[in-house]
């Protein structure tokens, strides 16, 4: 009887003890937060209205056992509304040293400053052009910055953490036009790279990456990636090749410790 009496309080604190060495080991592992608008996650990430980002399909490349992957992008944000709608004020407050977080905007900052609708827009470029703008939205002035501004200060508060930032270029939007596929520049991929060049970050080039897979492609095989509901988002299967497109970039990095949690 003595025996089984102290029993049930070994297996307690056996039980607790085992719980905290897991809890434990998964706070100590690094996570890769990811930001972006909805070709990153769409909806709630799981094929709302069969629209998909690639930040979905991400964690299947990487060894979940060694890091953790959180995707905490929105669809709908631009750089500018991301920050100033206090989403990034959140996820920052989660960054702790060693980890990382990997970024991809652009769709929606070429949009108005100060329209009715969504007021999201950035100045046009990388520069400290910056205007006193009325936000009809939040019905007060808000003084907007240009992309490059938003960009650098994801940048600078991820260094602040001790962890590291990651720029990706916005996909290409769907490039099929009249049955051709019809590949074109954008500003937006270009002041990204520029961004991070400057920044000394690691960049990918997931605007070109994609792009030159789809030069080698039919019209009728590029549109099979995307849906019909607009020329922007892609379907499952188009997340996933953009998925494998970051992490073709990923690898081609030289110095990038990201690689080594990659599967």
């Amino acid at each position: 009887m003595k025996s089984t009496k102290y029993l049930y309080p070994i297996l307690v604190i056996a039980f607790i003890t085992f719980s905290s060495c897991i809890i434990l080991k998964q706070k100590d592992k690094p996570t890769l937060f990811l930001i972006g608008d909805s070709t990153v996650k769409n909806g709630k990430g799981k094929g709302d209205g069969a629209l998909w980002g690639w930040g979905s399909f991400i964690a299947n490349f990487f060894d979940t056992d060694k890091i953790n992957v959180e995707n905490d992008a929105l669809g709908g944000t631009s750089s500018r509304t991301f920050q100033t709608n206090g989403l990034w004020d959140a996820v920052l407050a989660k960054v702790k040293k060693g980890d990382f977080v990997m970024m991809q905007f652009g769709h929606n900052d070429s949009s108005p400053l100060d329209d009715t609708a969504r007021a999201r827009g950035t100045i046009k470029g990388i520069g400290m052009e910056s205007k006193d703008t009325y936000n009809p939205i939040k019905k007060k002035q808000e003084v907007v910055y240009t992309y490059g501004w938003y960009m650098r200060k994801f940048i600078n508060d991820i260094k602040a953490k001790g962890a590291t930032p990651i720029v990706c270029s916005s996909i290409p939007r769907n490039p099929v036009k009249d049955d051709q596929v019809v590949l074109v520049n954008d500003s937006y991929a270009g002041w990204a790279q520029e961004v991070a060049q400057a920044e000394k970050v690691d960049f990918i080039p997931l605007n070109q990456l994609i792009k030159d897979k789809y030069a080698g492609l039919s019209a009728a095989q590029v549109k099979t990636y995307f849906t019909e509901k607009d020329h922007t988002h892609t379907n499952e299967e188009g997340a996933k090749v953009n998925a494998a497109a970051v992490v073709e970039g990923l690898k081609a990095l030289k110095t990038s410790k990201l690689k080594s949690y990659l599967k």
